[in-house]
């Protein structure tokens, strides 16, 4: 529980953790940023790590004066840490696949959730690599699946690098652009669940459609 609280408290005042931390550590802060986004994307137990929102609030800190920090450097840094992560998750599920097919279950993986997401892909092809980039949890358990899945891996990396550039560009410059106003500083837990909601839409939509469809 404290755990859950203390992730909490990190979620809705990241603004201020990063400024502290940017104090504190200076350059280090690349680092840091470089292993969250790294974990978040490519640990398979680790996936309620504030991506979107640490891009956001990573781009409002660069766009202020009081640091050195760049925004130049930060974009393509952390577009490698999410390709780096991707890609790990992805050879990890390709190792695995195999074991979560031949049995029901290994630990929160089903079997039924491979051959759910390879008939996903299957329809849908190398986009819902990139949509998943925008869902939080979906973008950390996308890449072990589609490697468990036998996704080949060249329609795998370039969805997966798009992705990475769409994803990381788009949040970070939305911060940096907008992350300093006083309407957005004063009410950062907001744009967080604001955030947070926007990413989750897409699973939203898509699990009342099922219903709709179920109900008909």
């Amino acid at each position: 529980m404290e755990l859950i609280k203390s992730l909490l408290d990190f979620l809705l005042h990241l603004d201020k953790f990063l400024d502290t931390w940017a104090n504190e550590y200076g350059i280090l802060l690349y680092a840091i940023l470089f292993l969250i986004i790294f974990t978040e994307t490519g640990l398979i137990v680790m996936p309620l790590l504030p991506g979107d929102s640490l891009l956001f609030a990573a781009g409002a800190l660069a766009a202020r004066d009081t640091n050195n920090l760049q925004v130049g450097i930060i974009i393509p840094l952390l577009i490698g840490a999410a390709l780096l992560g991707d890609n790990v998750n992805y050879f990890v599920g390709t190792k695995l696949g195999a074991q979560i097919k031949a049995r029901e279950r290994i630990l929160f993986f089903k079997r039924e959730y491979i051959y759910e997401t390879e008939k996903f892909y299957a329809k849908h092809g190398g986009k819902t690599v990139i949509l998943a980039r925008f869902i939080p949890i979906v973008r950390t358990i996308a890449p072990f699946v589609a490697g468990a899945g036998s996704m080949h891996y060249g329609t795998y990396i370039k969805n997966c690098i798009l992705g990475a550039i769409l994803w990381v560009v788009s949040i970070t410059l939305l911060g940096y652009f907008f992350g300093n106003l006083e309407i957005v500083q004063k009410n950062f837990e907001i744009v967080v669940f604001g955030i947070v909601g926007l990413s989750l839409m897409p699973i939203i939509v898509q699990y009342v459609k099922q219903k709709l469809m179920k109900a008909a």
